[in-house]
């Protein structure tokens, strides 16, 4: 072998070396963002399932990344069919999470922050913070004609006829068509956005509202509205609910307290002892005659018969960040689906009400940080190029035979 060919294969050695070199150290990093693709209960918010009325969670959006969960709605005639109302946009499940597809993401923008199957389990509602959108399986997703300022709403309930109920942004709203008309909400009812809204499954035309922290009822449908539990200890409520096994009973929270009532919210009773943490704000209940299960900004947090404290739930939950959605399935009502967020739920609804873009989102040390990465990525790129040409050109095919020429010229002299 000639001293060139020797030379040659030497600088080939120690490029092999580097580029072995390079790859060692890039490769744990390679397989570090690959295991990054299932879902880290300790970093990231998403969506957890429990089939053991709260006692045990696990994760039931494994290979999304969602950094909220926003809203949930079950089929009442499939379990097994789910749509999650995310941060990112609108997802869909039939086969009880364990895959999820995106929904309309050129119709369906922005966080999604209420959502509900109809009576029949084909058609559903759903809210952004722009608009308001009715879907069924054959027709996709299309805006529905929701009355000004509907949107974003913050529940929506099926009622017994095939429509809907609507806690808009700017009050309560019926459809008894599927979405393609409205109406308000009826007689006595405050000019004020409610904050929490449930249809009664035992009876249907039974409504309760949470109207500046205060419970309101209305057995007709929506058409005429009372107050509810006037003189009780009840101060202002933060969440509502039914207790699905019991028909007869509501469940309420506040002043870091539980309530419940026999009486359709005549009056109501305290349960239990105080939350651990004064002034924790309660998003969703759960309520059964085995627990009584709580999401709230502080995580989650479940109370037995058997243990007249509250717990918190961590394992395999995001216990430092805040539960939002908490929704039981219709069909099996030992499975509870509770959702978390990164950013807290106050912060996404204060978005929504603002219309703030994504873009306003970005800070301007963010986009000055995103633009210096930009031209260090260019610069490196550049670089790296010529680095490549003048080797190419020193030691390339075209090179080596210039080279062999003049040394084979040289010999015969």
């Amino acid at each position: 072998m000639t001293g060139l060919r020797c030379h040659e294969w030497a600088k080939f050695g120690r490029i092999t070396h580097l580029v072995r070199y390079a790859l060692s150290l890039t490769l744990p990093l390679i397989l570090s963002m690959g295991s990054a693709q299932s879902h880290d209960p300790s970093a990231w918010g998403g969506l957890f399932r429990s089939r053991d009325d709260g006692a045990t969670w696990m994760s039931a959006c494994r290979g999304q990344l969602l950094s909220g969960v926003t809203a949930l709605a079950v089929s009442p005639v499939d379990p097994n069919h789910l749509l999650l109302g995310a941060e990112t946009g609108l997802f869909r499940s039939r086969n009880g999470g364990r895959d999820w597809t995106i929904e309309a993401p050129s119709v369906v923008l922005g966080s999604v922050f209420a959502a509900a199957f109809a009576a029949d389990g084909q058609r559903a509602l759903i809210s952004t913070g722009l608009g308001i959108f009715r879907g069924a399986d054959e027709k996709g997703w299309q805006p529905a004609p929701a009355p000004q300022g509907a949107a974003p709403a913050r529940a929506i309930v099926p009622s017994r006829v095939g429509g809907f109920y609507l806690a808009g942004a700017t009050g309560l709203y019926r459809s008894d068509d599927r979405g393609a008309s409205w109406s308000s909400g009826g007689n006595g009812f405050l000019e004020e956005p409610a904050t929490a809204l449930l249809a009664m499954r035992s009876m249907p035309e039974t409504l309760y509202a949470v109207v500046q922290g205060q419970v309101w009822a209305s057995t007709d449908g929506g058409q005429n509205w009372t107050r509810r539990g006037t003189g009780t200890p009840l101060t202002k409520i933060d969440a509502l609910a039914e207790d699905l096994q019991r028909p007869a009973l509501l469940w309420a929270a506040s002043a870091d307290r539980v309530f419940r009532s026999n009486n359709a919210g005549a009056s109501w009773q305290p349960v239990g002892p105080p939350l651990p943490e004064p002034n924790t704000i309660v998003h969703g209940i759960a309520a059964s005659e085995k627990a009584i299960v709580l999401t709230t900004d502080r995580g989650l947090y479940r109370r037995t018969d058997d243990n007249a404290n509250w717990i918190p739930i961590i394992d395999n939950l995001p216990a430092h960040l805040e539960a939002g959605p908490l929704v039981r399935d219709p069909i099996d009502p030992a499975t509870l689906y509770a959702g978390f967020s990164l950013i807290p739920y106050s912060e996404l609804w204060r978005r929504a009400g603002e219309r703030e873009s994504a873009l306003a989102r970005v800070g301007a040390a963010s986009l000055a940080g995103s633009a210096v990465l930009l031209v260090l990525i260019v610069f490196a790129a550049v670089a790296a190029l010529r680095w490549l040409g003048r080797y190419y050109a020193n030691n390339g095919p075209a090179a080596r035979s210039t080279r062999e020429i003049a040394i084979q010229g040289k010999k015969l002299r």
